[in-house]
């Protein structure tokens, strides 16, 4: 019979109510940019569609460079050691930076090539030059944020591991409100501000993103009474107190699993696109709303994450494989609730934007046959960060990224370009692999091998 501790549910919920409010918020007003942008025409919502898709592969790769160093603090953390805290702290300050100058480079210098990736599919009623430039101009308007959003993330992770999660829902609430505002007036022209259409939804978030920035972390050393790993922390950028090699080899495969798993969604609704550019309108909009609900089980699964990190540090194994099963299935249940919100919404949601009935309808089915696996994509995900709680970085990056290349990719190609298969039984067949996944990743859970406390080694 499945125990239950109390303590640890609860502890669970705390860390991650704050993270769920404040990612929920971010998407709410991703969700108002999304149907502000869809009163533009279709052109504008396949543009940040496909803009906003090559940004998901980059935010991927900065959380999974944070991620690897992330399991460290939290282990410090949980054993009390702050220097350990502070040094972890510092060598994510370095790679945030070297991700982000990675990332602006490439889309700066190839961002034709990988906007021209999503306009092979052909639509009467979408004009694919006006696509392209529309693209283009949010994407390199959006690489201004990049140096920002880098940083914040270095400390959101830091204090959200050392069980501080409250400032950086705040700083993000802040943040999408000033979205919300900039969008109003930059969008549409009001209130003597320049009328810039899409290009005014892509500043709106350079700017939202700033002021999260200077809110997070003026907020942050204010407090570093309570937060006192950043006592003294800019009196050097050298890492003393710990061997960086041992986090890197942790945190490589964690950072090349979020890249490669980013980078096969991308591939795939690359490959769904080559039914027609309306694919990518209806893909649009089903996702701006089940991302507003799926940060109930993103935000579970980072507590879980951390949770179980925590306790790993402790040494208290048995405890973090009991109690790992409990949150898994109660992610589920979660999830379960939220599958039939989404059907209760997804034939009304789609007609908010002006766009076509065909897009419409796509974006309808989208979204139930999404719903339908929300309690699998749910306990999953709690899987996933608990067996990345332990470092065994290798495993989640063969269980994870190379699972979503070998088995969804090659089938979404496949299915794709060589069979006659409607758009709807391709999506459906590629969610279906995530079963195959979940019993894989469950094996491995079940023996064990996942379960160490990385704060013994020589580190």
């Amino acid at each position: 019979m499945l125990k239950i501790d109390k303590n640890l549910l609860k502890k669970t919920i705390v860390l991650a109510i704050p993270i769920m409010i404040q990612n929920g918020i971010s998407n709410a007003v991703g969700l108002v940019d999304n149907l502000m942008v869809g009163s533009q025409g279709t052109e504008a919502i396949v543009a940040v569609s496909v803009s906003g898709q090559l940004m998901f592969v980059f935010w991927l790769a900065l959380f999974g460079a944070l991620s690897g160093p992330g399991i460290f603090g939290a282990q410090y953390y949980g054993k009390g050691n702050i220097k350990g805290v502070q040094d972890v702290f510092r060598l994510k300050l370095w790679e945030s930076l070297i991700v982000g100058l990675i990332g602006a480079l490439i889309f700066l210098l190839f961002n034709n090539f990988f906007i021209g990736l999503y306009m092979q599919g052909q639509s009467e009623d979408i004009d694919v030059t006006l696509t392209v430039k529309l693209a283009k101009e949010y994407l390199r308007i959006m690489l201004v944020s990049i140096p920002f959003i880098a940083i914040t993330q270095v400390y959101a992770t830091s204090l959200r591991e050392t069980d501080e999660s409250f400032k950086p829902m705040i700083a993000g609430i802040i943040s999408v409100a000033a979205d919300v505002v900039f969008n109003y007036l930059l969008i549409y022209g009001n209130f003597g501000f320049p009328k810039l259409g899409v290009a005014g939804a892509a500043w709106a978030t350079v700017i939202a993103r700033i002021v999260e920035f200077v809110v997070l972390i003026i907020w942050a050393h204010i407090a570093r009474e309570k937060h006192f790993f950043l006592k003294g922390i800019y009196r050097t950028l050298r890492i003393k107190n710990i061997s960086v090699m041992p986090i890197v080899k942790k945190g490589i495969p964690i950072m090349l699993n979020e890249f490669l798993w980013a980078g096969s969604i991308a591939f795939m609704t690359q490959c769904y696109s080559v039914r027609g550019l309306d694919v990518l309108a209806g893909l649009n909009i089903s996702n701006a709303l089940c991302n507003l609900l799926n940060v109930a089980f993103i935000a579970m699964g980072n507590a879980v994450g951390i949770v179980i990190g925590q306790i790993l540090g402790a040494k208290d194994f048995k405890r973090a494989k009991e109690n790992s099963v409990m949150l898994m299935w109660f992610t589920a249940i979660i999830c379960g609730i939220l599958t039939v919100i989404l059907f209760i919404f997804s034939a009304s949601f789609p007609e908010f934007y002006d766009t076509t009935d065909s897009a419409k309808n796509m974006a309808k089915w989208f979204i139930r046959i999404t719903a339908l696996f929300f309690p699998l994509q749910g306990f999953l995900n709690a899987l996933y960060f608990t067996l990345r709680a332990g470092g065994k970085t290798l495993i989640t990056f063969l269980f994870d990224s190379v699972f979503s290349w070998v088995a969804c990719a090659s089938c979404a190609y496949i299915l794709a370009h060589y069979t006659g298969l409607n758009i709807f039984g391709i999506y459906i067949a590629i969610q279906c692999m995530d079963f195959i996944k979940t019993a894989i990743g469950f094996a491995i859970f079940k023996k064990g091998i996942w379960i160490s406390n990385l704060t013994d080694e020589k580190t």
